[in-house]
């Protein structure tokens, strides 16, 4: 029986787990060989289970492990998502992984290694799995199913060490639902999906994070030579353009999503025309696009005398 991962709860029906393909379980020879091609990665942790990946990268760190260390488990018992909430993730059933970075950026740049790793995830589903997928500030993966809202299929979690104004080192932790069957998914969370329920498919966990890897690592080489992922990852993001609902630590803000500044904080246009600078926060997208926004107005309107003009 597989439990609730963090919960001590049973999942109903867990033989489902014992029967996924022996390609899609994991080992340390195979991460091992996963790594061998790459010049980045290194040092691999292979754990059957762990409370969380993150935790582990992070205190690896902390002993002075080399950039380019890269954890994975197959099971994760207290795995989180940001604000310290709960990640499930049942035995064997998802991507789970943590990579360590040392790089040279002020820690206000940090969040660069966000929008880099969550685009080499979404380019790794595209292809191993065949599945198109868009990002949701400010660190979800998400699909959007026929006539169905949209649905999250991974998260990122980025937590740093910082000395002073130096970034001693950052932790990117990457959980992705790969073969969770539809009929468990509303055990995870009532919006989760996998790449199992939206393709029919089991995907190789192995394949998908030699992709994730080889991924990140082309990106990492273009971030350090001076190149940012925000145009990118701007160009991706399903929030944009869209009326939202935004649940913060100050409180609720209803608006418009404009855009995402260089450090990955968004920028959302309230009812009453205000513009928020929101660093963190849930985000709830609207079923319909309001506009997208443009860099140059194409008609400018005056609705009545005294009021403030409107772009369309």
């Amino acid at each position: 029986m597989g439990e609730r991962a963090g919960t001590g709860r049973r999942f109903h029906g867990a033989p489902r787990w014992s029967q996924l393909s022996e390609a899609n379980k994991l080992n340390q020879a195979q991460i091992e060989d996963v790594l061998k091609p790459t010049s980045l990665w290194r040092n691999p942790v292979y754990l059957p289970i762990t409370g969380s990946t993150n935790d582990v990268a992070k205190r690896l760190a902390a002993r002075g492990a080399p950039e380019g260390t890269v954890v994975v488990a197959d099971e994760q018992r207290a795995g989180r998502g940001r604000m310290e909430r709960r990640w499930l993730a049942p035995p064997g059933a998802c991507l789970l992984c943590s990579l360590l970075f040392r790089p040279q950026l002020p820690p206000t740049r940090a969040n660069q290694l966000t929008m880099l790793c969550s685009l080499a995830a979404a380019d790794a589903v595209v292809k191993v799995a065949g599945l198109r997928v868009t990002l949701k500030w400010p660190n979800d993966l998400i699909v959007k199913p026929q006539s169905q809202s949209w649905k999250k299929l991974a998260g990122v979690l980025t937590e740093t060490g910082v000395m002073g104004k130096r970034l001693e080192f950052t932790v990117v932790g990457i959980g992705l639902n790969v073969n969770v069957p539809p009929e468990m998914l509303p055990t995870l969370a009532p919006d989760a999906t996998s790449i199992l329920a939206e393709t029919g498919q089991e995907a190789d966990r192995v394949a998908l994070l030699a992709a994730l890897l080889a991924g990140v690592e082309a990106r990492y080489e273009r971030l350090q030579a001076g190149e940012s992922p925000h145009a990118e990852w701007s160009g991706r993001l399903a929030t944009l353009g869209q009326r939202v609902e935004a649940a913060t630590s100050k409180g609720a803000l209803a608006g418009v999503a404009e855009s995402v500044d260089e450090n990955g904080a968004l920028l959302l246009r309230a009812s009453d025309g205000r513009l928020h600078r929101l660093l963190a926060g849930d985000v709830t997208l609207s079923a319909k696009p309001i506009f997208r926004i443009l860099t140059q107005p194409i008609c400018v309107f005056f609705k009545k005398r005294g009021k403030k003009p409107g772009f369309f």
